[in-house]
């Protein structure tokens, strides 16, 4: 079964079926060069520019950047695809460096509109 929970107006849950219809994914974004970051290499290039030092004594199952002027570290799955819920942990602890944003997947034409 397919679809979104979706909570209406009354407090009751329905499940939407969603098939066929258009979706929207994220992306984190570089503000400074407005570059999509779409692997690893181009985000430690971002990361390092940025002060932060890639952390080699923690989890083998994770890639992880810390700061030495903060207490913050950066864990991230080895695994690119499962990256989407990390990218709000770097927005948040770069502050002001990157942003997520939603993309539509069109899915009748397999192409991706970008929202005005």
């Amino acid at each position: 079964m397919a679809g979104v929970w979706v909570f209406q107006d009354d407090g009751v849950m329905r499940l939407v079926d969603n098939r066929g219809r258009d979706t929207t994914r994220k992306q984190l974004v570089h503000l400074a060069s407005g570059q999509v970051i779409a692997s690893y290499s181009v985000l430690e290039a971002k990361l390092l520019s940025l002060g932060w030092e890639r952390y080699r004594n923690g989890d083998p199952r994770l890639l992880q950047y810390h700061k030495s002027s903060t207490v913050h570290l950066i864990s991230l799955p080895r695994d690119f695809s499962r990256f989407r819920f990390h990218m709000y942990d770097i927005v948040v602890k770069t502050r002001n460096e990157f942003q997520v944003r939603d993309v539509q997947v069109l899915n009748n034409a397999n192409a991706i509109a970008m929202p005005q």
